[in-house]
């Protein structure tokens, strides 16, 4: 039996494409293991979205190599899709792949075991292209289950490289989802995240209304047992404009709908956001914002930005920081702007000096932590339902449906199980709390 290694970079996107992969080669009769020496072959994951990430593919896929000069090394995804040539040529891979045709990658290892010859495989995209199946059952060490429903996305942002590497939205047939959101529920599975390269699109490539809703309440419905049955769904990334009063109205009937929302942000600054092309203004995404309150009060509301876009002054910057502080996140992902070749951002003038960006940075994170601890405070005295999902002796740690890190100590074994904690104390980065009794 041969050993098959996956590393796997980036979004959540591709952690569940890893996935959906290892189950493909579990069923040729290979074996997954961690990336070591002994690893037969090894299938990186790479990703795009930055400079960093593209380098580090590279680097990687040549680390494997150097682990078993023997190995078969298949580099698969974003960063393949967009520079196979250079891969090709600055590493010593075996096999590339692009972001397409990753369903095909267990028969593929198979024609080079048998020295069959195997061409790389980089397909451009058509206008109407179809979603590839991908499905999992199960997941690795995991309680928590990706799904993805959804690839591709239509929204060029100027700073992005992800339309043109993952290509048109195309939408996922959603009784493909359903079947695999009962299979990982039969397996135990209670915690679904519904992902995708841009899941607020889902059901438009064939102009069905109001599908990522719809798909939420058929996934909501799936019955479950005392022992078995998915108890909480929770969303990605979302765009603001997804967010209506149909929508929440809908949503917060769902009892296992968690309130948490990632709603991508990016600036509080309308000229920055106008010159990155998000579709939205500032006084907009703070309507959806309070939209959300009003129905879910103590949701947790992530996003992301970027500081030191194109022509950011310091006057936009502070727009931001000022909007942050009226938003009120309970956590912010924090991105210096990297220019990606390709993309319109990257030719745009008044390119931002990285010592600029890293002060920014700096003072963007110091806001966001302050925001995260006045957050957490908040929970100091409440009841909380958390998913258990990591544990070391007595020491379990799980998230709360509105997105808290929790850790709470137990004598009998709470390990993927619904349990109800008092929260005593919010620390750096995580809340503690006093076990009441188990859930299910």
């Amino acid at each position: 039996m041969l050993n098959v290694s996956f590393i796997t970079l980036g979004c959540k996107v591709n952690q569940f494409e890893s996935e959906a992969m290892m189950e493909l080669f579990e069923k040729e009769g290979f074996k997954i293991i961690p990336a070591c020496d002994k690893s037969d072959i090894f299938i990186i994951n790479t990703c795009a979205v930055t400079k960093e990430s593209d380098r580090k593919s590279r680097q990687l896929i040549n680390k494997a190599k150097r682990m078993n000069k023997n190995a078969i090394v298949a580099a698969v995804g974003c960063s393949v899709q967009l520079n196979s040539e250079r891969i090709s040529e600055e590493t010593s891979v075996d096999i590339v792949i692009g972001t397409k045709n990753k369903s095909e990658i267990a028969r593929l290892i198979k024609d080079k075991l048998n020295n069959l010859d195997v061409k790389t495989i980089v397909d451009k995209f058509k206008p109407h292209e179809s979603f590839e199946e991908l499905s999992i059952s199960k997941e690795h060490d995991k309680t928590r289950a990706n799904i993805k429903i959804q690839d591709g996305c239509n929204q060029f942002c100027t700073y992005c490289i992800i339309p043109y590497v993952r290509g048109p939205i195309r939408s996922r047939d959603s009784e493909d989802i359903i079947k695999e959101v009962r299979n990982l529920s039969e397996n135990g599975y209670k915690e679904v995240v519904i992902n995708g390269i841009h899941i607020s699109s889902y059901g438009k490539d064939i102009n069905k209304e109001n599908a990522l809703i719809s798909l939420i309440e058929n996934i909501n419905s799936i019955d479950g047992n005392a022992k078995n049955g998915i108890e909480r769904i929770r969303l990605g990334s979302l765009e603001p404009n997804i967010i209506t009063e149909e929508f929440m109205q809908r949503l917060s009937k769902l009892n296992k709908a968690c309130d948490h929302f990632h709603l991508s942000l990016q600036s509080g600054s309308d000229t920055v956001l106008q010159r990155m092309n998000r579709r939205y203004t500032a006084s907009e995404y703070k309507e959806k914002v309070d939209l959300i309150r009003r129905y879910m009060p103590n949701c947790g509301i992530t996003t992301d930005i970027i500081v030191g876009f194109p022509g950011e002054t310091e006057e936009e910057f502070n727009e931001t920081l000022e909007f942050v502080k009226e938003i009120n996140f309970s956590r912010i992902h924090v991105f210096k702007y990297s220019i990606r070749e390709g993309t319109k951002a990257a030719i745009f003038e008044n390119q931002i000096d990285e010592k600029i960006k890293a002060e920014r940075s700096k003072k963007l994170i110091k806001l966001a932590d302050e925001l995260a601890q006045n957050f957490m405070q908040q929970m100091v005295g409440e009841t909380v339902n958390v998913l258990i999902e990591k544990k070391s002796e007595d020491i379990y740690e799980g998230y709360t449906t509105n997105y808290i890190r929790t850790v709470v100590e137990s004598s009998t074994d709470i390990d993927n199980k619904i349990v109800q904690v008092k929260v005593i104390k919010a620390n750096n980065d995580y809340i503690t709390g006093s076990l009441l009794k188990e859930d299910r």
